[in-house]
């Protein structure tokens, strides 16, 4: 299975290739050299494209307290109807 570069330098991951990995628009995928000199295409976690995904990954109670939060503004806003 082949595919082109584009002058932007990017690539489409084939059809078959997303459904192996269960790959939506929008997930992240991380790309690693191993020690053979072959790429490997994996999707990165269960937090790839959540508001907040990088700043959970260093401090992982932060997206939880977001959560926490968020759900305690709406609550508040809803008692203001």
């Amino acid at each position: 299975m082949t595919t082109k570069i584009t002058a932007r330098g990017q690539v489409t991951v084939p059809e078959r290739m997303r459904k192996a990995l269960q790959l939506s628009p929008g997930d992240e995928v991380e790309f690693q050299l191993n020690d053979n000199g072959e790429l490997v295409l994996r999707k990165v976690g269960p937090t790839a494209g959540k508001v907040g995904s990088r700043r959970a990954q260093l401090h992982p109670r932060l997206e939880e307290q977001m959560r926490r939060r968020a759900a305690e503004l709406l609550a508040l806003l809803r008692g203001l109807d």
